[in-house]
């Protein structure tokens, strides 16, 4: 009996980590991402990309599921996609093409994770009406990673203006419907 008592709460702890596990894998494979970009993996990173955004779609589908959406999730979250879909991909660019622009090259990808973080703090602070404020960072995490395949086939300068108009997206002030 009390070991059947020990597994059900067991079950039900696990069941309300979830979506916090999830968003830690988001985290860890946004974090593998930039390893894999230090080294010169560049493929394995957009990869690693792409994964991060599935963990990302599914952590917030399970713990509206589950009923167990917390602060502490909205903040994990925020802390993993600045990771996943700033960070990783801002750096993807700028190992495939972006340091070809020296010091523009550099500001604009540093300023693409600002605006990044800024798109994130303006998320945590406003309430949930049905809209985004501006492009999810997932979202320009991901069109930026998809523009990495296209390096061969576009001129360089394409890929400093995707980054540009990416960053300014993100912290417009546009609404955009929630899914």
């Amino acid at each position: 009996m009390f070991l059947l008592h020990v597994l059900d709460q067991t079950v039900k702890k696990f069941k309300t980590q979830i979506a916090n596990i999830m968003t830690i894998a988001n985290l860890l494979l946004g974090g593998f991402a930039i390893c894999f970009v230090i080294n010169g993996n560049l493929q394995l990173s957009l990869l690693l990309i792409f994964l991060a955004a599935l963990a990302d779609r599914f952590d917030g589908m399970i713990a509206r599921k589950f009923n167990i959406e917390s602060e502490l999730g909205k903040q994990l979250d925020s802390m993993s996609d600045i990771i996943s879909f700033g960070v990783a991909p801002a750096l993807l660019m700028y190992q495939g093409i972006l340091h070809e622009f020296g010091g523009p090259g550099s500001f604009f990808t540093v300023f693409y994770i600002a605006c990044g973080a800024f798109r994130l703090a303006r998320f945590n602070i406003t309430e949930s009406n049905g809209y985004f404020t501006g492009l999810p960072i997932t979202v320009a995490g991901v069109l930026a990673t998809l523009s990495f395949i296209t390096i061969p086939y576009l001129p360089s300068e394409t890929f400093i203006l995707i980054t540009i108009i990416l960053s300014f997206l993100m912290v417009s002030t546009f609404k955009l419907k929630k899914v």
